[in-house]
């Protein structure tokens, strides 16, 4: 697994708020939250940035985005709406080189995001 953060908190050598895990993908409460939920869902295969990814990704992929839908309906956010972020690279956000996915929610959010 990377030497990222993101690889320490899925070998769990690092600490995290843990909210979700199954065989492929771990999240964990974001440690700088811009919403009132804000979880990050992680592949524990790492993939440094969506660019990476092939089609041999796209299970994968798919579940991460189902994870993060099966964890809005646990917390009761699914019906007021929530926001998916994949941050690509420098320019469009991206600070931790192992592709994740926000789930922001809990407030209302505006466009374009900033």
């Amino acid at each position: 697994m990377g030497d990222t953060i993101f690889g320490k908190i899925v070998r769990r050598e690092i600490p995290a708020d843990i909210v979700y895990e199954d065989d492929d993908v771990l999240a964990f409460r974001d440690l700088n939250p811009q919403a009132p939920v804000h979880v990050l869902f992680v592949p524990k295969q790492v993939i440094a940035t969506l660019n990476d990814a092939s089609a041999a990704d796209a299970d994968l992929l798919g579940k991460l985005l189902l994870a993060a839908a099966s964890y809005a309906k646990r917390e009761g956010v699914d019906k007021e709406g929530y926001r998916t972020v994949i941050n690509c690279n420098e320019q469009g956000g991206q600070t931790v080189f192992h592709l994740h996915v926000h789930l922001l929610a809990g407030r209302r959010m505006t466009w374009p995001p900033g």
